[in-house]
């Protein structure tokens, strides 16, 4: 992976995340009324995939602490055996950092994305992704993600100075 000062923070959409995984948010693709019309269920939003190797899901909370910034990245990791969703609760933006795989097995370019607040993200299987970033306070998250057998986590360490300055959140 080449370093590179500063990188480029972009708003979470769900096309430029989509080599990534899925963008979890309310939106109007396949939506449809239940519980006698008293609610709107915002139905199928990512590809839960925890099945290999006989795999489980596991529904946690995760709490995150602020992160301090400038902050340099130093490592990523990735699950190989399952996907891995991260749902805020609340309205709080947080930042996602990626990277596809290159032919060595290792993390390609790095991307960053801006939550907004009110969407959250699923990895796909073998994602590179930087650990939970928050901003201004602690934050809870709804994870998805599997349970099981097999070595689920890797972690690389990052070569270079990779910075992210204090986003405009």
């Amino acid at each position: 992976m080449t370093a590179c000062e500063n990188l480029a923070i972009i708003p979470l959409t769900a096309e430029a995340f989509a080599p990534f995984g899925d963008v979890i948010e309310a939106r109007s693709a396949n939506t449809f009324l239940i519980n006698d019309g008293q609610a709107q269920r915002f139905h199928d939003l990512a590809k839960v995939d925890i099945s290999t190797d006989g795999g489980r899901p596991l529904i946690s909370l995760v709490r995150s602490a602020p992160t301090q910034f400038p902050l340099t990245l130093k490592l990523v990791e990735r699950h190989p055996l399952g996907s891995q969703a991260f749902i805020p609760l609340g309205n709080y933006k947080f930042l996602i950092v990626v990277a596809l795989t290159n032919d060595q097995d290792l993390p390609d370019t790095l991307h960053a994305f801006l939550s907004n607040g009110q969407q959250g993200i699923n990895y796909h299987p073998g994602i590179w992704h930087h650990p939970l970033i928050v901003f201004d306070q602690t934050t809870d998250f709804l994870v998805i993600d599997r349970g099981g057998a097999g070595k689920n986590c890797d972690v690389v360490t990052l070569d270079g100075d990779l910075l992210i300055p204090e986003p405009q959140h």
